[in-house]
């Protein structure tokens, strides 16, 4: 792989304007087409096997746009009823105007006696139902805005309109571009201070912008052929932005090395990009495998989150391998300009592992391993324990930002309808044989065993196909559609009152909607977490022994990952679940931790602290190799590798935490959980207790059975024989002599 790298990276040094022309035309190509074709996205859930899906199925042939559910668009009236002359005219007609709306495939009329059920008791406000014609994924916050604008009457006549459903959360979307501008000028300060200066810094900046936007151009093109979520472009982002300018970092730095030993320009760049490209090239491997092993859950939408994600991995590593080198030739000297301060010594060779605080810290643990590991563990465990009571769930609209006009809308039903009127439960019936209208026994003992179940406040009047065969209702809870009691009660009806109906008929209901397939949806990620977890494990484990021909390092890192991950969890658990600090973080108090974020959050952290494990132990290992005992090798890599992983940390806490500002709490979830997680690894994980395992395991990090070291190929991730086998053979060429080259080891010996 190292000659790979670097014949590549030769290559693009070499021809770094045709390189640098590439990639301008391919972005701009494509984010061109992008924006040309629109963007597409989709809250759709499909669950296969679940009851939710059932439920789906059985109305998608006679009732296929209850498949698209319904919008409310709410009409409050200030003073006096909606029943008023002035009032009641501008309704009827902003129902008229809403029906011609496109894609609007039905509304409903809340002052006509079959939907008075809409209306409220004392008649101030209403809701008309929106049908759609088609899915809301297709529609275009234009389209949407365009419906919701149709309302224009009765805002006209002075009474206020909400909108909430998928049209309201579709146009109360928040900008992601003040949290992406906050990690930018974060990463920018941090980048200036570890290079010292101003050049160097732009190049991780503008690399990782540049792969960012090309992924999403991708991602947008590819919301044309399959579904792809909303939240998808914004998780993208977050990962596509903190790996980009990470991996750049590593190559950047390397490069800086490269130079304080002597080598020439072209040659440093070269280096870089085969020996810390090299790390980023199997980090961002790790990072990717780990995305698109979602797909084990049979989870549509966090197999396409995964997907998502991982293209924008691999654009930044495409681009970290070949547009930075090109860059990075083009600036040549240049990289030093605009300097702010002093080069840091541990980028140039004569660094002393006895000087400096990070050789301060790594000589103190060395000196003092088993208080080191005690000292970190102290520290996780704690953060851990809120886990324990960690009960996962859906995404809840009370939590936007009270600005927005889905929340609006869900306050005003709130307020006059009661909760259930957000998430209304949707039950389809599948029967046998012809019902014989509304008043068929079996529909109508449905109904009632429904209506009269403990926490349904109230049921709505039974639709039937013109064949008889197909029919359904809806029923509100009287919980939100994110409480513990409406998942409650979605599992008593599926248990109890369902089966009870059903028996002794020919009849078949079940419960859909999507407050339903969110229920689903986090019992079947419950269920498919902990397989999750270890084919994840699994993969990385094979890929560490892979890199470091040792059974040990591997264990220790999925030990050490997982306990990151779990004190991440328990900082979730504690600020979304149990609501600490939710006033800080623009919150009115305790929400659900939505269900597919701890598992898509396992995907990526798993990557992500394999790319600080790989980067720190590399390090070490080339120290093993060059002669040191397991001790001084365990110090001098952390001393070379600590400021490179902490400023890389650092990076991706500001860009992961700056979503925090980001209105979507689900957003808020993946940008806190994210953060702490990287935080806790790299700096508590990664630069205390690792390096104090590693001295006290001494040379049994590196044990490798015999039968198993003879089956793993070798492969050296930084590739450092690969360039003391070339510069001995460039000596000995220069020499004169024919004698060959030593044969260099691939890796610590036991």
């Amino acid at each position: 792989m190292t000659g790979v790298l670097y014949g590549l990276a030769r290559f693009c040094v070499r021809r770094r304007f045709v390189v640098l022309g590439v990639w301008l035309v391919a972005a701009i190509a494509l984010i061109a087409v992008s924006h040309r074709l629109g963007e597409t996205t989709s809250e759709n859930l499909s669950l296969p096997g679940t009851d939710s899906q059932r439920a789906t199925d059985t109305l998608a042939r006679s009732f296929p746009d209850q498949a698209n559910g319904t919008s409310p668009i709410v009409l409050h009236a200030y003073h006096g009823t909606l029943t008023e002359p002035k009032y009641a005219t501008a309704v009827d007609e902003a129902v008229a105007a809403v029906a011609k709306a496109p894609h609007v495939a039905a509304v409903t009329n809340p002052l006509t006696p079959q939907d008075s059920s809409a209306l409220s008791k004392d008649r101030s406000t209403a809701y008309m139902s929106v049908t759609l014609a088609v899915s809301p994924g297709e529609l275009s916050v234009s389209e949407a805005q365009q419906i919701i604008d149709a309302a224009q009457p009765a805002t006209a006549a002075g009474l206020e309109v909400q909108t909430g459903g998928q049209l309201g959360q579709k146009v109360s979307k928040p900008s992601t571009e003040i949290s992406e501008l906050i990690g930018i000028v974060a990463a920018m300060a941090i980048l200036t201070f570890a290079f010292g200066t101003v050049v160097s810094m732009l190049l991780p900046i503008v690399n990782a912008i540049f792969a960012l936007l090309s992924a999403l151009a991708i991602i947008r093109l590819l919301g044309h052929v399959t579904t792809v979520p909303s939240v998808a472009p914004t998780l993208a982002t977050m990962i596509g932005l903190g790996v980009g300018i990470d991996y750049a970092l590593f190559i950047v730095t390397r490069h800086f090395r490269g130079l304080g030993d002597g080598l020439d320009y072209d040659e440093s760049i070269a280096r870089a990009a085969a020996t810390s490209g090299g790390a980023v090239f199997f980090a961002g491997g790790t990072v990717t495998i780990a995305l698109v092993s979602l797909a084990v859950a049979g989870i549509p939408l966090v197999t396409t989150l995964g997907l998502m994600a991982a293209i924008a991995v691999v654009v930044a590593v495409l681009a970290a391998l070949t547009l930075l080198p090109a860059v990075l030739a083009i600036i040549g000297p240049r990289i030093n300009s605009l300097r702010v301060r002093p080069a840091h010594r541990d980028l140039r060779p004569d660094t002393d592992t006895r000087q400096g605080l990070w050789a301060r810290w790594a000589n103190d643990i060395a000196a003092h391993p088993l208080i080191a590991g005690l000292a970190a563990l102290a520290i996780l465990l704690p953060l851990t324990i809120p886990l324990l009571s960690l009960t996962l769930g859906q995404q809840d609209t009370a939590a936007l930002s009270t600005s927005t006009t889905a929340r609006k809308a869900y306050d005003l039903l709130t307020e006059n309808f009661g909760p259930g009127v957000n998430g209304p439960l949707l039950i389809a019936v599948s029967l046998g044989s012809p019902a014989t209208g509304t008043n068929d026994l079996r529909l109508q003992t449905l109904q009632h065993d429904v209506a009269s179940t403990p926490g349904v406040a109230a049921v709505t009047p039974t639709q039937i196909d013109k064949a008889g065969t197909t029919a359904y209702f809806n029923a509100i809870a009287t919980t939100g559609p994110a409480a513990k009691g409406t998942e409650d009660l979605v599992e008593h009806l599926r248990d109890n009152a369902i089966p009870n109906a059903e028996h002794g008929t020919d009849m078949q209901a079940h419960v859909g909607g999507s407050t339903a397939g969110f229920v689903d949806l986090a019992a079947r990620i419950s269920a498919k977490l902990p397989l999750q977890i270890l084919v994840v494990i699994a993969l990385s484990f094979l890929l560490l022994i892979l890199a470091f021909r040792t059974v040990v390092i591997p264990a220790q890192a999925a030990i050490m990952n997982l306990l990151s991950i779990g004190a991440s969890y328990g900082v979730l658990t504690a600020i979304f679940q149990y609501g600490w600090l939710s006033g800080a973080i623009g919150l009115p108090g305790p929400v659900p931790v939505v269900s597919y974020v701890p598992l898509f959050m396992f995907a990526v952290l798993f990557g992500l602290s394999m790319d600080y494990e790989v980067f720190l132990v590399s390090q070490i290992e080339e120290h093993v190799h060059s002669g040191q005992d397991n001790r001084e090798s365990v110090i001098s890599g952390l001393v070379t590798s600590a400021r490179v992983i902490t400023s890389a940390a650092f990076i991706m806490v500001f860009v992961f935490g700056s979503f925090v500002l980001n209105g979507d709490p689900t957003i808020k979830q993946f940008g806190i959980g994210l953060a702490v997680a990287v935080i806790l690894d790299a700096t508590v994980v990664r630069c205390l207790l690792v390096p104090a395992l590693m001295v006290l395991m001494g040379r049994v990090n590196w044990y490798m059975p015999g039968w198993l070291g003879r089956i793993v190929p070798h492969v050296s991730i930084e590739g450092a024989e690969f360039f003391l086998a070339r510069d001995y053979l460039k000596a000995e060429g220069e020499a004169g002599t024919t004698g060959a080259p030593e044969p260099a080891t691939t890796g610590p010996q036991s």
